[in-house]
C-alpha cells in the first residue's frame, strides 16, 4: 500500500515572509509610481499637472470596493480561491496600464489593480487569524508590519532606478513579476486555512447587515470615519509629494530619498506603537496624536502663509517628520478601536471598516492633491482641517 506524502506546510519564517511580500504589493503599486508621474503625463498627453495624481488616487477607489468583496468571498470559497481571483484582476490591470495609449485607459488599469491588490490585503489578515490566536497573532502581525514598513521607504527608489534604464511601463512589468512569483509561491506552499465548517455564505444581505451594524455602533463608526479622515490627509500627501519635492523644491532624483525619510518616520512610529499602546492605551495615543498633528499644522500653516507657501525645505521636512510620526501612531490604533465592538463579526467587520475608511479617504485625498497650486498651503490646510474634524469625530464616538 502506497501512502501519499503530505505536502509540508511553510515554516513560521516562510509564512511571515510570504504574507509580507503579498501584502506589500499594495504599497509597491502606489509608491513606486511616484517618480514616473511626469513621464506618464508627458507620454499620455495630460495637460494639467495635477491630473497626473489620479494615477495614485484611482488605485484607492479600487481598494475600497475590493476589500468589501474579497473579505466575504474568502469566507465562502476559502482563502486561496479569493487570492487567485484578486491576483488575476491585478495582473489584468497592470497589462492594461502597460498597453495604455490614453490616460483614461491607464486609470482604468489602475482601478483594476486596486481591486486586485485588495485581495491579499483583506484575505491575508484572515489567513493569519485562521492559523494564530492572541499573542501569537500579534507576534506574526508585528513581523509582517516590520517588513511592510520597508516598502514605502524603498519603492520610490525602485521606481526611480527603473526609470534610469527604461520607461515607466517597465515599472508595471516589475509589479507583474512580483505578483507571479508570490502567487506561485503561495499556491505551492500555503495550504487552505479555512475549515469547511467555518465557511459563511457570500450574500449581499450579509454585507449590508454588517454595514448597518457598524453605522449603528458609535465606537465602530466614529473610529472608522476618523481613520478615513486621517488616511485622506495621508493620500493628499501621496498625491502631491512628487510635485512638491521634484518641482517646487527642484530636488529631482533626490525625491525618493526624502520620501523614504518621511516613510521611515511612519515606520518607526508603527514599531514603537506596539510598546506605547501597552503603557498608554489606544485611546490616549489616538487623541494626542490627532491634537499634535492639528497643532503642528496650524503652526506650519502660519509659516507657509508668511512665506507665500515656500518655506525652507528643512522647516517643511521637520513638519512632515513630526506629523507623519503621529500618523504612524494612528493607523493601527484607529482600526483596532473601530473593530473593538465587532468581535462577533471580525472577518466581514474588518472588510467593511477597511472599505468604508478607504472610501472616505479617496475623495478627500484627491481634493487635497487637485488643489496643489505650486505651494505647500493646500497640503497643510488639508491636514489641519481633516485632523480637526477627526478630533471632533473621536470625541463624539467616546461621548456615550
Amino acid at each position: 500500500m502506497i501512502i501519499a506524502k503530505q505536502k509540508s506546510e511553510p515554516s513560521y519564517v516562510e509564512f511571515v515572509i510570504l504574507l509580507s511580500l503579498m501584502m506589500s504589493l499594495t504599497a509597491l503599486s502606489i509608491d513606486a509610481m511616484l517618480p514616473a508621474l511626469p513621464q506618464i503625463g508627458s507620454d499620455l498627453n495630460v495637460g494639467n499637472p495635477n491630473s497626473r495624481q489620479l494615477v495614485i488616487s484611482t488605485i484607492f477607489l479600487g481598494l475600497s470596493l475590493g476589500q468589501l468583496f474579497f473579505g466575504p468571498l474568502s469566507d465562502k470559497t476559502g482563502r486561496k480561491p479569493a487570492i487567485y481571483v484578486g491576483y488575476a484582476i491585478f495582473v489584468a490591470g497592470a497589462i492594461l496600464s502597460i498597453s495604455a495609449i490614453s490616460f483614461q485607459v491607464m486609470l482604468m488599469g489602475r482601478f483594476l489593480q486596486g481591486i486586485g491588490v485588495s485581495a491579499p490585503r483583506a484575505v491575508n489578515m484572515a489567513i493569519v487569524r485562521d492559523r494564530y490566536k492572541g499573542r501569537g497573532m500579534a507576534r506574526v502581525m508585528s513581523f509582517i508590519i516590520t517588513v511592510i514598513i520597508l516598502i514605502p521607504i524603498l519603492a520610490p527608489s525602485l521606481g526611480q532606478a527603473i526609470l534610469l534604464y527604461s520607461g515607466w511601463r517597465s515599472i508595471f512589468i516589475s509589479f507583474i513579476l512580483l505578483a507571479v512569483i508570490t502567487l506561485v509561491w503561495f499556491a505551492l506552499r500555503m495550504p487552505e486555512t479555512l475549515s469547511p465548517e467555518d465557511q459563511a455564505p457570500f450574500t449581499l444581505g450579509r454585507i449590508i447587515s454588517a454595514i448597518r451594524e457598524i453605522l449603528k455602533t458609535r465606537i465602530a463608526l466614529g473610529y472608522t470615519v476618523s481613520a478615513g479622515l486621517v488616511s485622506g490627509a495621508f493620500l493628499g500627501y501621496l498625491n502631491s509629494s512628487q510635485q512638491i519635492f521634484q518641482e517646487q523644491y527642484a530636488l529631482g532624483e533626490l525625491f525618493p530619498i526624502l520620501f523614504g525619510v518621511v516613510a521611515f518616520s511612519v515606520g518607526i512610529a508603527t514599531l514603537l506603537n506596539t510598546r506605547l499602546v501597552v503603557r498608554f492605551g489606544m485611546r490616549f495615543l489616538v487623541t494626542w496624536s490627532l491634537i499634535i498633528i492639528f497643532g503642528l499644522s496650524l503652526v506650519a500653516l502660519m509659516i507657509a502663509l508668511f512665506t507665500s507657501g515656500q518655506p525652507q525645505l528643512w522647516i517643511f521636512m521637520t513638519y512632515l517628520l513630526l506629523t507623519f510620526f503621529c500618523v504612524g501612531m494612528l493607523f493601527g490604533n484607529q482600526n483596532s478601536l473601530a473593530m473593538e465592538p465587532l468581535g462577533h463579526m471580525a472577518g466581514i467587520g474588518a472588510a467593511v471598516v477597511g472599505s468604508l475608511s478607504t472610501l472616505i479617504s479617496m475623495p478627500l485625498g484627491t481634493i487635497i492633491g487637485q488643489s496643489y497650486n505650486g505651494t505647500i498651503i493646500p497640503l497643510i490646510l488639508g491636514l489641519a482641517i481633516l485632523t480637526g474634524l477627526a478630533i471632533l469625530v473621536v470625541r463624539w464616538a467616546e461621548s456615550i
